[in-house]
């Protein structure tokens, strides 16, 4: 690679971290800023990897990163609220003097994100780690698909709905302005907090009554009324559900009348 074929390098570390609320960020461990792309690869706060090998394979641990906290680019206070958890990440090499040709190194996802004293750390999981998924379901009487995704194919259209936190109960529920009549309808669903203080954050929900809803995780900062959310209906994952609520039992992912291990107790005379 002609980036490598000078007698005397330029190179720097750069990553390129995009939140999954859209947030996209520069760092790099040079001692001044870098445009590479049209994006901004801010020096400070600058963030350095921990020892990175290339190897054939997929054996070993991914590597770390670490930096410092700044009020201008990564807070604690985001941290803790898991902005940066699942965090798209790429790491490669540029020039710093001539520009142009970059390297990449690793391309994955941060780990969890953890404080450390003045600083961060979290785990670089690269795309091999997916390799370490299970590559078979395992037979389940639930449902393993996620409510209107490509398998279940459950029209979502109407299933989700913007609107405004009305008032706000104790830390684990709140009413919202708009939604359906009936119970449960949210229950096993979602909330995304689009406005307010948690705004890009998002939790599972519990239980629903009306536009009473439960969450399942209390949020980071305190919510507010009239803060905008976006609310998902739920599933419970049962045949029954699947088959009576959505008419959907064609596209039910899962084996309700397969005999569990409680089949080996069914014996004469058996309690």
């Amino acid at each position: 690679m002609a980036i490598f074929d000078a007698a005397l390098t330029a190179l720097a570390f750069c990553w390129e971290l995009r939140r999954r609320d859209g947030v996209r960020l520069g760092f790099t461990t040079h001692d001044r800023d870098l445009t590479v792309d049209g994006l901004v690869y801010r020096a400070a706060p600058g963030m350095l990897p921990s020892a990175v090998t290339l190897r054939e394979g997929f054996g070993g641990e991914g590597p770390d990163v670490s930096g410092a906290i700044t009020s201008d680019a990564i807070t604690a206070e985001d941290l803790a609220d898991g902005r940066w958890d699942g965090a798209a990440v790429r790491l490669f090499l540029a020039d710093w003097e001539a520009g142009g040709e970059t390297v990449v190194l690793l391309a994955g996802e941060l780990g969890d994100v953890g404080l450390e004293g003045d600083g961060f750390e979290a785990e670089l999981r690269g795309l091999a780690a997916r390799l370490e998924r299970p590559a078979v379901e395992q037979a389940s009487p639930d449902c393993r698909a996620r409510l209107g995704d490509k398998r279940c194919r459950v029209d979502m259209a109407a299933r989700v709905r913007v609107t405004r936190v009305a008032a706000v109960g104790d830390e684990s529920t709140l009413d919202v302005e708009e939604a359906p009549p009936g119970e449960g309808l949210y229950a096993f669903g979602r909330l995304r907090w689009l406005g307010g203080a948690n705004s890009g954050l998002e939790t599972g929900l519990l239980a629903s009554r009306g536009t009473r809803l439960t969450l399942r995780d209390p949020p980071p900062l305190p919510p507010a009324a009239g803060d905008l959310v976006e609310i998902e209906e739920g599933c419970d994952k049962t045949f029954a559900t699947c088959r009576s609520r959505f008419a959907n039992a064609d596209n039910f992912r899962g084996e309700p009348h397969l005999p569990g291990m409680d089949l080996l107790t069914r014996y004469p005379g058996a309690a």
